[in-house]
């Protein structure tokens, strides 16, 4: 190798050690710009601020979370408790009505020939009874025809009463106040009454027949278990599930702060009841909780998605500071503040419960004393200036970018290579 060396020519050696040490410089700088220079400037790039906070009073809160839907309070099905033709629908769905308010009616004819005929009934048992009584002479047959006669009467005036019922039924009204979310009936449709007590076979073709004569007519007999459908607008629950770890925090009467991505503002309610039959999701039992909303909230529907906070402590006047300003030293809380020469001293705290972003200060602090608290901020300390090259991300520059010039021999700057020679004769 050495032979081979010595057979060179000098300016190829010359050139040769130049290319080296060129490629020496170039890997040195990479080292800078890849390892030291990230390392300064991972740390330029961390920013810190500290400023200066007030320990203060606050109130902490304590809650279980858990979500459900808006459900009204109040939601009546509403039909017919007798059995007609409807002749008249005097509402539609989206109506808010009053209770007391009509909804519809279905014909009388039928109902009103078995309220005379109960009537009929009626008196002639009440004067069946009049005779007998007349004519009693204290005897046993003579008593107990009496009473066979009285609870006769009994029986056809409680058939007479219902009778006045059935006629008042055929008029349909709101039993309470809210919006009308289910019309399901029309003029003309045939309903078949959920509670009809009609004392003489009343049935749903009997209106037909005294209508028709007993002719066939084209209608509809509706197949909806509810004819109308009422929900209360001004009282609203929520039924949510809380796991078992979290039910015996709660109780009944604890607050509760409602939200929802359709809701403009929050709401509050109350927790009216607490199950105490369990259903288990996952293998983790969970109890059912029925929350009240309060006030008369405006603007709600049924089914809205919202998420309950169940606050089950509360506590005023408590003393705080962010968490940011307490750390840990030798196992003990401690916050920084400004001593009288502006020196920054450590004092020992004692910490309570953690609320957000404030953690309660039990000893150590009273209302009004002054901590620091340092933030780091990620990016903060990099410059976005027109700086040098370095910290734009680029190499360095080397000149006007042309590999330097060494047929002289002369290092960068004028320094000398020896005259080109290696030392040793030219083999």
């Amino acid at each position: 190798m050495l032979s081979l060396w010595r057979r060179t020519r000098p300016w190829v050696r010359v050139v040769s050690v130049s290319a080296v040490v060129v490629l020496l410089a170039v890997a040195g700088t990479g080292v800078y710009w890849f390892g030291f220079r990230n390392d300064s400037a991972t740390a330029a790039d961390a920013g810190s601020t500290t400023t200066t906070v007030t320990a203060s009073t606050t109130t902490f809160e304590q809650s279980v979370s858990a979500t459900g839907t808006l459900t009204p309070a109040v939601q009546e099905d509403v039909s017919f408790a007798v059995s007609g033709t409807v002749t008249s629908v005097d509402v539609a769905a989206g109506d808010t009505v009053t209770a007391g308010q009509q909804l519809a009616t279905v014909d009388t004819l039928q109902l009103n020939a078995d309220l005379l005929s109960a009537k009929s009934d009626l008196v002639s048992a009440q004067a069946d009874l009049t005779d007998a009584e007349d004519d009693a002479d204290g005897s046993d047959s003579s008593d107990a025809q009496i009473a066979s006669l009285t609870a006769q009467v009994e029986v056809k005036q409680a058939a007479y009463d219902a009778a006045e019922e059935d006629m008042a039924a055929a008029t349909l009204t709101a039993p309470v106040a809210g919006l009308l979310t289910e019309v399901n009936v029309a003029v003309g449709d045939a309903v078949t009454g959920s509670g009809s007590s009609g004392s003489s076979g009343s049935s749903s073709g009997s209106s037909a027949d005294a209508m028709g004569g007993g002719s066939t007519t084209s209608t509809t007999t509706t197949s909806s278990t509810s004819q109308f459908v009422i929900i209360g607008t001004d009282s609203w629950s929520v039924d949510v599930t809380v796991d078992e770890t979290d039910v015996a925090l709660i109780a009944v009467g604890d607050q509760v702060e409602l939200t929802g991505d359709s809701l403009d503002e929050t709401l509050y309610g109350t927790v009216s009841e607490i199950g105490l039959v369990s259903s288990s999701t996952g293998g983790v039992a969970a109890y059912p909780v029925t929350i009240e909303l309060t006030g008369s909230p405006e603007g709600l529907h049924d089914g809205t998605s919202v998420t309950a906070e169940i606050i089950y402590e509360r506590r005023t006047n408590v003393l705080a500071v962010p968490s940011a300003a307490v750390t840990t030293e030798d196992g003990q809380s401690v916050v920084t503040q400004e001593g009288a020469d502006g020196e920054q001293v450590s004092t020992v705290v004692t910490v309570g419960e953690t609320s957000g972003t404030m953690v309660e200060i039990t000893d150590g602090l009273a209302e009004g004393d002054e901590v620091l608290v340092t933030t780091f901020t990620p990016g903060a300390g990099s410059g976005s200036g027109s700086g040098d090259d370095t910290q734009q991300g680029q190499m360095p520059e080397m000149g006007s970018g042309e590999m330097p010039d060494f047929s002289s021999g002369e290092m960068p700057g004028g320094g000398q290579m020896g005259g080109g020679q290696m030392g040793g004769s030219n083999g």
